[in-house]
């Protein structure tokens, strides 16, 4: 299934809030709608934001083909700053944008409807790039899983948080693929249960045998030598190899740490935020209370009660075993070993 595909001037992007009850696809004419998609998470994980973005930056220049070329370019950055403040933490969002910008900016076309021409190449190419990225990230993820592997997987890494076939899920699917006989842990991932609804359901796609644990089950499920590994994606890696991924991604890795089980990180370079020194300086996503107190329309909480609901947090790099990217895998000193990767 398809996370998002071009037609006719129109972004159709699966609404993943819908899943895994429906399959509904949101027809994307006006960029306002791309942003509204990544604002609400119907399109999420941050490769597939980077690309919806780019899409988004066409569509707006759709709407400006009217304007003289130099007001055309001003008012292209202008949508691209909008379509960047959607979501602060997942770095693979500004990155598809300036990619965009620059190529807006070296366009030889000599009228808008030639830049217009160019961006949406350039929009394809990140898509498939990405595509073809994950699947070599896959098979550099492969020399570290073992035949029989339990995985222990956070939030959804998978085909639906990218352009297609995943990071931390990509590498699961090269493993099944290439017949490693392995099985995956999806922990649900509260407070909206990304990997209840869409790792669990991508992977039973996928033949691949998973079962939901809830959150405060990892360390129980570790204590009993019921995993061998950990694999999760990332929304933002610092030049230290400092990871912001999914909220309890930390918690996860310090049980990880407690019982000696390897905890990778699969991740593209793209979302390698080498101006970053470390994870401190990432900006932490902070979402609405509502998000904690409810559950599928359901109070579960008191009404009036304070929530604190960070979206992220950030991994520190020692408790990081190796980053899997489609360059290859880096291990620490992160500094040098990303870094060589570039």
């Amino acid at each position: 299934m398809e996370t998002m595909y071009w037609e006719d001037r129109c972004l159709k992007l699966l609404d993943q809030t819908q899943l895994p009850s429906k399959t509904v696809y949101l027809e994307c004419t006006d960029y306002h709608d791309v942003m509204q998609s990544i604002k609400r998470l119907s399109v999420r994980g941050a490769p597939a934001i980077g690309a919806s973005a780019a899409y988004g930056l066409v569509i707006g220049a759709l709407s400006e083909e009217h304007l003289n070329q130099t007001t055309f370019i001003k008012k292209i950055e202008d949508i691209a700053r909008e379509i960047a403040s959607t979501r602060p933490t997942a770095v693979n969002l500004q990155w598809a944008l300036e990619r965009m910008l620059a190529r807006v900016h070296s366009s030889h076309a000599r009228d808008t409807a030639g830049i217009i021409s160019d961006m949406l190449e350039e929009a394809h190419k990140i898509f498939n790039e990405d595509v073809e990225g994950n699947k070599q990230m896959g098979q550099h993820g492969l020399n570290l899983i073992p035949h029989g592997a339990r995985i222990l997987t956070h939030c959804n890494a998978g085909a639906l948080a990218t352009a297609g076939y995943g990071t931390a899920l990509g590498v699961i699917r090269a493993a099944h693929e290439k017949g490693l006989d392995i099985s995956v842990y999806a922990d649900e991932t509260r407070p909206l249960l990304q990997g209840a609804r869409l790792t669990a359901w991508e992977m039973m796609q996928e033949n691949i045998p998973v079962t939901i644990i809830t959150d405060n089950m990892a360390g129980y499920l570790m204590y009993k030598g019921m995993v061998d590994i950990v694999i999760v994606g990332a929304d933002r890696i610092a030049a230290n190899g400092d990871v912001a991924n999914k909220i309890g991604t930390y918690s996860v890795a310090v049980l990880a740490k407690q019982h000696n089980i390897p905890f990778y990180v699969a991740a593209p370079m793209s979302t390698i935020d080498f101006k970053l020194g470390s994870g401190s300086q990432i900006p932490i996503e902070e979402r609405e209370w509502h998000e904690v107190t409810g559950l599928a329309g359901q109070a579960v909480a008191p009404e009036g009660v304070r929530v604190w609901n960070p979206a992220f947090d950030v991994t520190p790099s020692d408790l990081v075993t190796a980053i899997i990217t489609d360059k290859g895998i880096a291990r620490s000193p992160y500094a040098q070993g990303l870094a060589a990767l570039k």
